[in-house]
């Protein structure tokens, strides 16, 4: 399938760190506030899952949430996921089918990681899924804010300058 078909089957919507998504799955039961660690602002779902579309040319904004989030290899072809761990570290991981060119099918990226994701080199699309746990919630999301992020990470400001969108507010 084309990226077009993908997000009229899939009712894909735009994203706010960019590309599209729709949520394919929420757990019925939730984990109470008291039993989740402190960061976490009430109730959430045990798990959540969506659906993900990044085309050649856009890209997932650095962005970090209070959950450990698996990102799972469908369609399309390589996509790179930039990985700034809470002590600085730097990773690139490739998600993809091609497991002999150090491909993944699936990528998990740490609570608290800022992270970013974009088609690799000569990939029309990357058709993925995020499965979060403690699922999901936009309370919990935050999208990087790109002075901010190379004051606390200059070693890979390059990096974040060109992941990260202009313009954004984060009261907004």
């Amino acid at each position: 399938m084309r990226p077009d078909q993908l997000i009229k089957k899939y009712r894909l919507q735009p994203h706010p760190e960019g590309g599209f998504y729709q949520q394919s799955y929420q757990s019925p039961a939730y984990i109470k506030q008291a039993c989740l660690p402190g960061s976490f602002q009430g109730d959430r779902r045990i798990s959540t899952a969506i659906y993900f579309l990044l085309q050649e040319g856009d890209y997932s904004a650095f962005h970090r949430i209070k959950s450990d989030e698996i990102w799972h290899f469908y369609a399309g072809d390589t996509l790179q996921i930039h990985i700034i761990s809470e002590n600085g570290d730097y990773q690139l991981r490739l998600l993809g089918g091609q497991p002999e060119k150090g491909e993944d099918f699936q990528v998990m990226v740490a609570a608290g990681s800022w992270f970013a994701a974009e088609c690799a080199p000569g990939t029309d699309f990357s058709f993925v899924g995020c499965t979060v746990a403690p699922g999901f919630d936009f309370a919990d999301f935050e999208l990087g804010e790109r002075e901010q992020l190379c004051r606390i990470f200059p070693s890979v400001q390059e990096l974040i300058r060109r992941l990260t969108r202009v313009g954004y507010d984060p009261g907004s």
